[in-house]
């Protein structure tokens, strides 16, 4: 029960990445807040979860809506009167787009960009106003690899997530007076329903070639990180860039061609 106790709001949050922190957070004693577009979705799981003894209840946020970053901190104050963990999971690409550096559409760009960085910036800001009159909170930001490995594409969600990185950076600095802990967990390619529908097969196995671990992650193990920084084993730990990847992007650049040739145990 590391969590127990403590007011945690996680973002899109009702399925792959957000839903695992979610029932990770759930069973470890927090009470969690769904913040989701699709509140029928939320209802739904946050009742299967109550019913193995969670507390786990929703609020509306859609990334589109901006004044919803600030309702959704709103409702969960007059609800449980504080917030202890932010969890900001919202991401978005359109990889059929999003493409290299000299082919994506400048509003492509833009548009990624801003709804991505909006969703963390306002967020945060939001919950600052409150964890620094209740004396401190943790907020985790879910980034991506791909925020410090470039890709061949994705230009656009690439760069809205090294952005990301830098911002959970400052955030730290500027809020640790506060006793505000800002920390981001770096998901490598994770078996969610996003990675079956955008991905192709066979560019998964392209990719799966230069994980060490030679698999794809799992959303618990992302969620697992999530509760290490959320949970007071990290109370000192701050502006921390955490990769859960497989050691994708430790190895020499030719290590997925290499690999399947030598024999070393």
């Amino acid at each position: 029960m590391r969590l127990k106790d403590k007011v945690v709001l996680i973002t899109a949050s009702t399925r792959g990445i957000g839903l695992a922190a979610v029932q990770a957070c759930a069973k470890e004693g927090a009470r969690v807040y769904m913040a989701a577009r699709n509140l029928e979705l939320a209802k739904k799981e946050a009742d299967e979860l109550n019913t193995q003894g969670c507390r786990v209840s929703y609020v509306y946020n859609d990334a589109n809506e901006p004044e919803s970053y600030i309702s959704m901190t709103e409702d969960v104050i007059k609800d449980a009167g504080r917030i202890d963990v932010l969890v900001n999971n919202f991401g978005t690409s359109n990889p059929g787009k999003d493409l290299d550096f000299s082919n994506t559409d400048a509003d492509v760009f833009l548009d990624t960009v801003n709804i991505n960085l909006r969703s963390v910036f306002m967020a945060s800001q939001q919950s600052v106003k409150y964890m620094a009159k209740q004396g401190g909170g943790s907020i985790i930001n879910i980034s991506s690899v791909g925020g410090i490995v470039p890709d061949i594409s994705q230009v656009a969600y690439g760069t809205s997530k090294a952005a990301i990185n830098y911002l959970t950076k400052l955030i730290a600095v500027h809020e640790a007076r506060n006793k505000i802990r800002c920390n981001a967990v770096l998901p490598g390619m994770t078996a969610t329903d996003a990675v079956e529908k955008k991905l192709t097969a066979e560019f998964r196995e392209l990719f799966m070639r230069h994980i060490p671990l030679k698999r794809m992650g799992k959303p618990e193990e992302i969620a697992e990180a999530v509760v290490y920084f959320a949970s007071d084993d990290s109370s000192y730990t701050t502006g921390q860039i955490l990769t859960v990847s497989g050691g994708f992007g430790l190895a020499t650049p030719v290590y997925g061609d290499l690999s399947d040739k030598t024999n070393r145990r």
